[in-house]
């Protein structure tokens, strides 16, 4: 019990922006120009990197507003490893992180030539350490290299490609992973709005908070390789304009996705499995040491996720389009209480994968959980044991072809099944592939199941464009192409909410006394 009360006390703290050591912390100071001003005074940092290199344990860094062209590490533009440490920004819109080089036309520039791409770098990146408040900030135009790194613009990173769980809880608060810049010829792109991988602790609960991501050629949020140890919340969060809102590769346990928007990507919600680096599969959202589910997709509004035209590459550009919620050969989630409308193939669909990437050499992901040996060239993942119940869904299916509607479930025999019910349709009959899905994977919940996969798996298959464009003639080739990529505004990702008070639960310092702003604090 006391145990419990411990990790309930630090994560509303984390929430408030309190720390347990707040009395003792130091606070370093960032802004553009210091000891021009009165609200820029001599001593601060001009870096923020310079300040977080000086920061020690608990200590907290407060940055005033400014275009920060970081470069404080060969691969990131703010590197971290200190435990516990503060970072927060003064105003969530006007303290930007930014991706192109020094000098250039204006925050976040989407001029090619504006573009820092030698050196593929991620934005703000925290490294297989613990604690650490990431708040109230704008990271953008951090790009990938040629070979495919960097280009995370706030990344958890608790040791990607190993396998194992390297980073404990952190918190991430009124923050913005963006991109302005997109070239179809280029591959230099962004990938992951905010990325979380390898990370999370059984006894103290992470979370993501009022955060916005938007234009990732990957996804909008990803929390992946956190096995059935991920123990974390997304809640108000709002994900557009991506391949996918959200992707938890082989992600579960007590995971949340709550209270948030996910709209105009290519698929909204997409917990999956997968045979990759972001080992061990599958994706398994039961309870650790249960097959009772545990990671719960509650109170979404997941509409128009319709855009062929997303930033898009490797698996995720395979991404079938038109759809709100897929669960992907993934197991044991829970998918209930979502308002999920306008989503042109399907609302809700779950469907096994068969994946044919090749594993990483290390050895650390080998069909785990699948159907296929190790050295197999196919990893066949059955989507079993998920529950979808009491969602409210409409105008699902616009696309018009002969399996799109409501819901869909395509495994053949799952067990046990995948269980729909007190699903329904606010604007008329509920839509389901195959019919009276309801009816046939109800409950009981513990029995095997049915799917369709002949004319549904098809479909899917069709929609993702895998294998090129959907055969004509055979009524099942309304599915939108892409016409090219079209980049969300900058100004929508700069209109976010800044948190409310910056000041809160920060030590005493010039911008910052009992907890309020000082006259001499920046806006």
């Amino acid at each position: 019990m006391l145990r419990a009360l411990i990790a309930t006390c630090v994560a509303t703290c984390a929430l408030l922006g309190i720390g347990s050591s707040a009395a003792d912390a130091n606070v370093l100071l960032v802004c553009p120009n210091p000891g021009s001003s009165a609200s820029c005074p001599s001593g601060a940092s001009s870096s923020i990197q310079q300040a977080v290199n000086q920061a020690g344990s608990g200590d907290w860094v407060l940055v005033a507003p400014g275009d920060y062209h970081e470069r404080g590490a060969p691969d990131a533009g703010v590197w971290i490893t200190q435990p516990n440490l503060h970072l927060r920004g003064m105003n969530r819109a006007t303290v930007i992180v930014d991706g192109t080089k020094p000098g250039t036309s204006g925050p976040c520039s989407q001029g090619a030539s504006q573009q820092d791409e030698s050196t593929g770098r991620n934005g703000i990146e925290v490294w297989k350490t613990s604690g650490t408040w990431i708040e109230n900030l704008t990271v953008c135009n951090y790009l990938a290299d040629s070979t495919g790194q960097g280009g995370n613009e706030i990344w958890w990173n608790g040791g990607d490609g190993s396998g194992q769980i390297g980073m404990g809880a952190y918190w991430g608060n009124y923050i913005t992973g963006t991109t302005t810049y997109y070239d179809p010829s280029d591959p230099n792109q962004a990938a992951y709005g905010i990325f979380v991988s390898n990370a999370g602790d059984l006894s103290i609960p992470s979370s993501l908070n009022h955060d916005y991501a938007s234009n990732m050629n990957d996804s909008a949020f990803y929390v992946g390789a956190c096995q059935q140890q991920c123990n974390t919340t997304l809640n108000d969060v709002h994900a557009e304009n991506s391949a996918l809102g959200y992707s938890g590769t082989n992600a579960g346990g007590n995971l949340t996705i709550k209270n948030s928007e996910w709209d105009n990507n290519r698929s909204g919600i997409v917990p999956n499995s997968l045979n990759n680096d972001d080992a061990p599969p599958p994706q398994d959202g039961a309870c650790p040491g249960t097959q009772t589910p545990c990671t719960t997709i509650v109170g979404n509004d997941v509409h128009h996720n319709n855009n062929p035209n997303t930033p898009g590459q490797g698996i995720t550009a395979t991404a079938p389009t038109g759809t709100g919620i897929e669960l992907s050969g993934g197991e044991f989630d829970i998918v209930r209480k979502n308002t999920v409308h306008d989503n042109g193939a399907w609302g809700i669909v779950v469907h096994d994968y068969p994946d044919t990437e090749q594993p990483p050499s290390s050895g650390v992901s080998s069909c785990q959980g699948a159907v296929g040996a190790a050295s197999a060239p196919l990893c066949y993942f059955i989507a079993h044991g998920n529950v979808i119940d009491d969602n409210k869904l409409f105008r699902n299916g616009g696309f018009g072809n002969p399996t799109n509607g409501d819901l869909g479930s395509q495994p053949a025999a799952p067990d046990p099944r995948n269980c729909f019910y007190s699903n329904y349709d606010s604007k008329g009959p509920l839509t389901t592939d195959p019919p009276d899905l309801q009816t046939i994977d109800g409950q009981p919940c513990s029995l095997p199941g049915v799917g369709d996969s002949g004319p549904l798996a098809a479909e899917l298959v069709c929609d993702s464009g895998a294998f090129g464009q959907c055969p004509a003639g055979q009524g099942i080739d309304s599915y939108p192409q892409n016409t090219g990529v079209s980049m969300a505004p900058f100004a929508t990702a700069d209109a976010q909410p800044s948190m409310p008070n910056p000041c809160a639960g920060v030590p005493d310092d010039a911008w910052c006394q009992g907890g309020a702003r000082t006259a001499s604090a920046p806006r």
